[in-house]
């Protein structure tokens, strides 16, 4: 029975596609493989969230709360068009998108298992595990297959901006991510300046915030989470800033004045 056991979990790893690594922590549906701070955070959280009886926005807010003071580290993810792509689930450190894909994939999950597939989901287009399918632009949550959420921005105010932007194409000619094609979408944001309280008053707890850039071939420069607080609205984010370099509640209106705008989706 043992041996049946095993090679079973052999070919599920040979189908995921997955290795372990000891910088890195992956895992499949039938046998997560983490590192004891990721599996003990990640038990805690499901708890969290199975006492949790309020909308899926409400869980977003208290599960991405739990992660304030967790070290930014940057490229936490591995593969590329010449390395095989991994599934990393590490809550060690986080950058601003997989802080984002971690608390996603949570707000929806009852078990470890569920987690696993749903951080698939929100990771990858078609929930394929490949470098190709990675949801590499804030706004592939939107248009790509599994909707994480719903592109609300248009809606906020009249001000909002549309343009169209050749994703992954840089302004002096190549891409950002060569094997990767480039994709025209029309990006629209807020700017910063028609950001005032009747638009942040539309925002709600849990919404997903971009900052949009005017850098060719980019949507967002860096994303987050809208949270609604005692001390005002913020936006909770995994901050590269020398000052902070962790998980932090940022005042929205503090942030609003470092970049040119925000790109708003809704969790679905």
């Amino acid at each position: 029975m043992r041996t049946v056991t095993r090679v079973l979990l052999m070919l599920v790893t040979l189908v995921f596609g997955l290795a372990l690594l000891p910088a890195q922590a992956m895992a499949t549906p039938a046998d997560p493989s983490l590192d004891d701070a990721t599996s003990r955070q990640i038990d805690d959280l499901l708890a969290l969230r199975n006492s949790l009886t309020g909308p899926r926005t409400d869980a977003i807010a208290q599960l991405s709360g739990r992660f304030i003071g967790t070290p930014y580290r940057a490229n936490m993810l591995i593969g590329s068009a010449s390395q095989p792509e991994q599934l990393v689930v590490d809550f060690r450190g986080v950058d601003c998108f997989t802080y984002l894909d971690y608390v996603e994939a949570l707000s929806r999950s009852a078990d470890r298992g569920q987690f696993v597939q749903n951080l698939i989901a929100t990771r990858y287009t078609d929930g394929q595990v490949e470098f190709t399918h990675r949801k590499h632009f804030f706004t592939d949550w939107a248009y790509t297959n599994r909707v994480a959420a719903n592109d609300i921005t248009a809606s906020l105010t009249p001000g909002a901006v549309t343009i169209t932007k050749h994703l992954n194409a840089k302004a002096g000619g190549g891409n950002y991510l060569p094997g990767l094609p480039v994709v025209d979408r029309n990006i629209t944001y807020i700017p910063s300046g028609a950001m005032d309280n009747a638009v942040i008053g539309g925002l709600r707890t849990g919404d997903f915030l971009g900052a949009y850039t005017d850098e060719a071939g980019l949507d967002v420069s860096h994303v987050g989470i809208f949270i609604s607080t005692p001390n005002g609205p913020m936006f909770r984010n995994a901050s590269s800033l020398s000052a902070n370099n962790q998980v932090v509640d940022t005042p929205l209106t503090q942030y609003l004045t470092t970049v040119p705008g925000l790109v708003v989706l809704r969790p679905n």
